[in-house]
């Protein structure tokens, strides 16, 4: 049994570690500005902002954890100037400052970003960054906080998540499930294949890291192998779905659509697509993972395991019907 704070755990990924490392025996305290997703989970809350670093001190220190799992961050990519994205910076320098504090910490995780480098770039090493977002760039300078940590007597992680889903998730991957669901989804013979990982593997891929010795001072890619043909994917949750395969279109339609998704856009209008999503739609984005199956090892649920546990909630939460 292991006391462990973990930044940030209202939200899809630390919601899903809270309850993993709660079913696992742990003592678990969750800080963050904003309530759980998962009312059950309250009484392990406490409403803290990671920027009020007096208040967080207070707080950890009473808490004395043996692990810190730090996701709290700004993961929206609305933001306008690095103001906005202090949580990622100035909240990191927090954690780090706090953490030379505790006498009983064995190991911090850092949660950064796969958006250090922009979609279809991979890089060769973990200090190659090539961000393309005021959010990547931020999570650049978490990073370089976390590595410019002297005389520490814990060890740490830097964890970068790729396209993670699952119950709990919210924008953008519950909006694809929903596009399938909806029978809005398409093959327009340019999608994209990618890394992704299903939450339920990305959660014991980061356990892990917990218990891993070896695993120290260095940088992990979060996610499953092999990468996900998005259309395959698609086809694959409208079957488990029991709606038969999604249908095809010419590309030129999807394209016209996101164009007509931009000026929706302009006004402040929801629409299915947009030129910036049909981008991602269409840029491969392959990810290292070599380093994390080396240290955890086969994840435990395939693909289709991962599509049917996100189907059972989004019936539970979401009122599918299927």
């Amino acid at each position: 049994m292991q006391k462990i704070l973990i930044t940030g755990g209202s939200g899809f990924i630390g919601n899903n570690m809270v309850q993993y490392l709660l079913d696992k025996g742990n003592i678990i305290l969750n800080v963050d500005k904003m309530p759980p997703i998962n009312t059950k989970n309250n009484q392990y809350w406490e409403n803290v902002n990671i920027l009020d670093s007096d208040r967080l001190e207070q707080i950890i220190l009473k808490f004395d954890p043996h692990i810190i799992i730090h996701f709290a961050a700004v993961t929206d990519l609305n933001g306008k100037d690095e103001e906005y994205y202090r949580a990622n910076t100035t909240g990191t320098q927090n954690i780090i400052d706090i953490a030379g504090k505790l006498k009983n910490l064995k190991k911090v995780i850092f949660t950064s970003s796969m958006y250090v480098c922009k979609p279809g770039i991979i890089p060769t090493d973990y200090e190659t960054y090539k961000p393309h977002t005021l959010y990547g760039e931020s999570k650049v300078a978490g990073e370089l906080l976390v590595k410019a940590i002297k005389n520490n007597t814990y060890q740490w992680v830097i964890i970068r998540p790729t396209s993670i889903w699952g119950p709990w998730f919210n924008i953008p991957y519950i909006d694809f499930f929903e596009t399938v669901y909806k029978g809005k989804y398409f093959d327009f013979g340019k999608s994209c294949t990618k890394t992704y990982g299903f939450v339920g593997n990305a959660i014991y891929q980061i356990s892990q890291l917990i218990n891993s010795d070896s695993a120290n001072h260095s940088t992990f890619y979060i996610g499953d192998l092999p990468p996900t043909q998005i259309n395959e994917w698609a086809n694959e949750i409208s079957i488990q779905m029991n709606k038969g395969k999604i249908k095809k279109i010419p590309f030129l339609l999807i394209k016209l659509a996101s164009w007509y998704g931009d000026l929706l856009k302009i006004g402040n209008i929801k629409f299915t697509i947009t030129s910036f999503r049909l981008k991602n739609m269409t840029t491969n984005n392959i990810l290292p993972l070599k380093d994390i199956y080396k240290v955890a090892g086969e994840p435990p649920y395939t693909r289709q395991q991962g599509n049917i546990e996100t189907l059972e909630w989004l019936k539970s939460y979401k009122g599918y019907k299927l």
